[in-house]
């Protein structure tokens, strides 16, 4: 699996669905809106590969041009699906080391633990995006999201505890043989293991929020300042046991704070604080797109921050704040694929 700043040859969306599961049914039209951002601010760098009924495609089309897309980066798929979050339910992309092939592979998904019902049409994605692009595709033989991990091109991988040693995913597999999965289908070496995740994560704790490699030995972790916060003790201790890890020459790993945002909160939701998180960035040719939260001082420092760490990219911060709402942001909702 390459490292997400390799060179890629598409990022894919699942487009918003009509039902009135997301943002309390009230904001579907803001949000095809937000999407369609998010998917133009993509062509800026490379194509963009959107799931999405048939019956859609004209729509979206039409808002991507709206949002100022580049009209021949956008390309849409005729693949139904049930939630936005492709990053969990999309094809985890593999490419061989030697011929350059790009290949998909498939792992069981189960809406992070049956949590929210149905999924079996995001279940399908994975197969049915080898079947449009032509590709091979490998079965992970477990259930994975691809936001609980992290690879840095040089077989080691980050994850968390609370989400692939939930019993709510693979009960009936054990930590060596989780790891074994992963060692043989996406080529890694290393596991390192955090142990938990940031508040009101419907995800049980995935990796995307809290640590993201930048390169092969550097580490962007998440710190809490205010002491009152529930996040403050599980960062504190993930950002000792990343200090702890070394990376694949056997040297401690540089790791470098970011700080949360402030919380944020809707009265009466059903997540009393968002998952709201900096290092929840994508990664594209040339570029990184970075959630932002109406925080002005929050927002420009996290951006000040990773403008300086990603030197060679153009730094783009999108607000963020209602998607956050449903659980993620632009990590969250995006699947890149390797050129």
């Amino acid at each position: 699996m390459p490292a997400e700043w390799s060179h890629q040859e598409a990022v894919w969306l699942s487009w918003p669905v009509n039902d009135e599961r997301h943002w309390g049914g009230t904001k579907h039209d803001f949000m095809r809106g937000k999407f369609a951002e998010i998917a133009a601010a993509v062509t800026r760098f490379e194509k963009v590969r959107i799931n999405a009924p048939g019956s859609d495609h004209a729509a979206i089309r039409e808002l991507c041009n709206k949002a100022k897309a580049v009209p021949e980066r956008v390309e849409l798929f005729d693949h139904p699906h049930n939630d936005v979050w492709c990053r969990d339910h999309g094809p985890i992309f593999v490419k061989n080391r030697e011929t350059g092939e790009v290949a998909v592979t498939d792992w069981g998904f189960n809406a992070w633990g049956g949590k929210f019902p149905p999924y079996d049409l995001d279940d399908s994605i994975p197969r049915q995006v080898a079947q449009s692009l032509g590709m091979k595709r490998f079965e992970g033989g477990m259930i994975l999201e691809g936001g609980a991990i992290e690879v840095n091109g040089a077989q080691q991988l980050l994850t968390t505890e609370a989400v692939l040693l939930n019993k709510n995913r693979n009960p009936h597999l054990s930590r060596e043989q989780i790891e074994q999965k992963l060692r043989d289908t996406l080529d890694v070496r290393d596991i390192l293991w955090l142990k938990q995740g940031i508040e009101g994560d419907d995800t049980d704790g995935h990796i995307d929020d809290l640590a993201r490699f930048i390169d092969c030995g550097t580490i962007v972790a998440c710190v809490e300042k205010d002491h009152s916060s529930p996040n403050y003790g599980v960062l504190d201790n993930n950002y000792g046991t990343l200090k702890s890890f070394l990376g694949h020459e056997g040297k401690p790993f540089e790791i470098i704070p970011i700080h949360m945002p402030e919380a944020c909160e809707v009265p009466g939701w059903r997540l009393p604080v968002l998952p709201a998180s900096y290092v929840n960035f994508l990664i594209v040719n040339g570029g990184v797109l970075v959630p932002t939260f109406r925080q002005h001082k929050n927002d420009d420092r996290a951006l000040g921050m990773l403008r300086e760490l990603f030197g060679d990219r153009e730094v783009v911060g999108i607000d963020c704040l209602d998607l956050v709402e449903e659980g993620g942001t632009l990590h969250c909702i995006s699947q890149q694929q390797p050129a």
